[in-house]
């Protein structure tokens, strides 16, 4: 009998790193929502500021603790005196403690060396702990650190009290295959509770977050829309959906919260989602190709992957330059219109050529217009030629 798969925690930290977006910057009643919506849909962690910052960061961060959410709160400080200090008066559950620990980082940024960083976790981990605050690690830029003095930082930060080693990608080098190693290097060589935090510079988060899970990860970083420095992290709803059905893998988040979740966010952070943003994007359940339209009007699962009803949506077939007779026979159906076997071609060609020239699919009232001439030219060619009319007879519509 195999053993059941274990859940994977998300910490999202859209009210972090999400608001480090250059240019988005979030009210406090903005932060208060958009925490309280990532509680009501099951997000068990959340990331909420810098203490650091000043009085009204640690102001808005204590509001959010006085919500009381069934989610637990973290904060992020540097591993330094002053950041720890600050963090004071905000009753948050867990603080990230961050530390580089490339050697890139640490000569070059910090000015320090190994032994330095190793000394500095071990004194403010048990600082934090006597405060009364769970610890993460944050290893910054552990993505371009010696694996040997990873398991260092790791044995170091264990046997001062911290009870979790973030993995942060800082740069967005990574790619899936080095992502399962390392951690599967790293799960080996402690007990700690493990996090990914990738960051998505070569479009790879989402992938990498995945390999680190396979790979021992208990934790992961997300943002609502991939929001995050320079080109994002990890996006929830997608992190969300692939773990559920690629991996079988729990996250205690309800789907049918993600897009008014998703929404709230793109709002408040003025960062619009594309169209075709996969999971909450306005066309990615949207349809046109001739054979996929077919195979969905036969069965949905014919070309459907996620089920847009996981999500509250539904799959919308539209018009365009790929679409074929089905779907113009069903578009004019349900404005009420039956078409004759000849008109199809005729109106299929005509809506080819209009949607190339207006870069958008036809409105109801454009293919009334398009069926009304076509009518009325029939009507008039059957005149010349002396012939019987048809039943069509010259037609009129009111576009308003």
């Amino acid at each position: 009998m195999s053993s059941p798969v274990s859940a994977v925690v998300i910490n999202d930290t859209t009210l972090r790193d999400g608001e480090q977006s250059a240019g988005v910057a979030f009210s406090a009643n903005e932060k208060l929502a958009i925490a309280s919506t990532l509680a009501q849909i099951g997000v068990p962690e959340l990331e909420i500021g810098i203490p650091a910052m000043g009085d009204e960061e640690r102001e808005v961060m204590q509001a959010i603790v006085q919500l009381q959410l069934p989610s637990r709160l973290m904060a992020w400080c540097r591993m330094f005196d002053p950041d720890l200090l600050a963090l004071q008066g905000v009753e948050v559950d867990i603080v990230d403690l961050s530390i580089p620990v490339s050697d890139q980082q640490i000569h070059n940024k910090l000015r320090r060396d190994r032994r330095w960083v190793l000394a500095q976790i071990e004194r403010l981990v048990q600082t934090a702990r006597a405060l009364g605050f769970e610890v993460c690690v944050g290893c910054e830029d552990a993505s371009r650190a010696d694996m040997d003095f990873l398991q260092q930082v790791a044995a170091q930060a264990q046997a001062a009290g911290a009870r979790r080693l973030r993995f942060a990608d800082t740069v967005g080098i990574m790619e899936p295959f080095t992502v399962l190693q390392k951690i599967q290097q790293l799960r080996a060589a402690t007990d700690l509770e493990i996090e990914m935090h990738a960051h998505d510079d070569f479009g790879l988060a989402t992938a990498n977050t995945l390999a680190a899970v396979m790979g021992g990860a208990t934790h992961i970083n997300t943002t609502v829309n991939g929001l995050g420095e320079r080109a994002g992290n990890a996006a929830l709803e997608e992190c969300v959906l692939a773990l559920k059905h690629l991996h079988g893998r729990d996250t205690g988040v309800d789907p049918r919260g993600i897009p008014a979740l998703s929404s709230l966010v793109e709002q408040a952070s003025g960062r619009w989602v594309g169209w075709q943003k996969s999971i909450v994007g306005e066309g990615v359940f949207t349809h046109e190709a001739g054979i996929h339209v077919d195979g969905l009007l036969k069965d949905a699962r014919n070309y459907q992957g996620l089920d847009p009803g996981e999500v509250g949506r539904a799959h919308s077939m539209v018009l365009g330059k790929h679409s074929g007779k089905h779907m113009l026979i069903k578009a004019y159906q349900d404005l009420g219109v039956e078409l004759t076997p000849d008109q199809v071609p005729l109106l299929l060609h005509q809506v080819r050529q209009a949607v190339t020239r207006t870069k958008r699919s036809p409105k109801p009232k454009d293919l009334l217009l398009l069926y009304v001439n076509l009518v009325n030219s029939q009507v008039q060619t059957e005149s010349m030629l002396g012939a019987e009319p048809c039943q069509s007879t010259p037609m009129t519509v009111s576009m308003q």
